[in-house]
This record gives structure tokens, C-alpha cells and sequence, in this order.
């Protein structure tokens, strides 16, 4: 039977934030008895995205938010600041990095590798979204 479940993640600073722990902790009850499956999380966000990779040094997360800067500065012209000067930045790296994932499940645990975690790309300097309101980030979490 399909399972899906919207939750909050918590809020967070601009950068790249290591949630694999608190997805696992929302979805255990839909992970519970799927030997074979697919989860999809997606993000319900235009200013933070979602991502898998390394999940043991800290500086690989600062490596990918200076990256991102570079490539995507707040420095150009951007038209679109209505809601600060991080707003069209933070929608172009989410279209960039993406805003869902796709993982597969065996034996009630999400496959990630040994070195994997899901990542949280917070691309606004206010954290957890419009307005800085400090509200988290909306999730859904899916499993067929």
C-alpha cells in the first residue's frame, strides 16, 4: 500500500544541513515492513532543495554552499527581490541542486551508501523560508 506523510524540518541557516536522522524518525512508521520499495522526498519550497551526499566530514556541506555561491552569486542584477536580495539566488539554486529525491527501500531501511545522507540546501540567508518566520521547511515524503 502507497504511505505519504507531510512533516516540518526544522529551521535552519543558509547551508547545506545533514537531516537523514529526522526524515528516518518521520517516515519509521511507513518504512515498517517494505522489503522492496522506492521514497521519494520533495521539498514544498521554491528557496530550499534536497540532495544526497557525503555525510561524515562538515566540510564537504561548506565546500557545496561556497560552490553554490560562486556559481550563483547574490552580486548580478537580479530583478526578482521582493523578498530580499537572496530571493531569485535562492530560487535559481533550488531549480539547480532540485527540490525531491528518490531513494530505494529495502528491508524497511532507506538504501543510502556508507558515506550518503540526505541534505537540507537552505539558500536563504533568513533560514526556514518567507518572511524568516523560523517556521522549517515543508516536506513530503512518499513510499510505493
Amino acid at each position: 500500500m502507497p504511505w505519504q506523510k507531510t512533516f516540518t524540518l526544522p529551521p535552519h541557516t543558509k547551508g547545506m544541513h545533514l537531516v537523514t536522522s529526522e526524515v528516518v524518525k518521520a517516515c519509521e512508521e511507513g518504512l515498517k515492513g517494505i522489503d522492496i520499495g522506492i521514497f521519494t522526498l520533495n521539498c514544498l519550497h521554491t528557496s530550499a532543495g534536497l540532495t544526497v551526499n557525503e555525510n561524515c566530514d562538515p566540510t564537504v556541506r561548506t565546500d557545496m554552499d561556497m560552490a553554490l555561491d560562486t556559481i550563483v552569486p547574490e552580486s548580478l542584477p537580479w530583478e526578482h527581490t521582493d523578498e530580499g536580495p537572496d530571493d531569485s539566488v535562492s530560487h535559481l539554486k533550488t531549480s539547480l541542486v532540485g527540490n525531491s529525491i528518490t531513494l530505494p527501500i529495502a528491508k524497511g531501511r532507506l538504501v543510502l551508501g556508507t558515506w550518503q545522507g540526505i541534505y537540507l540546501a537552505e539558500f536563504r540567508h533568513s533560514g526556514a523560508g518567507w518572511g524568516g518566520r523560523g517556521s522549517g521547511r515543508k516536506v513530503v515524503a512518499t513510499i510505493l
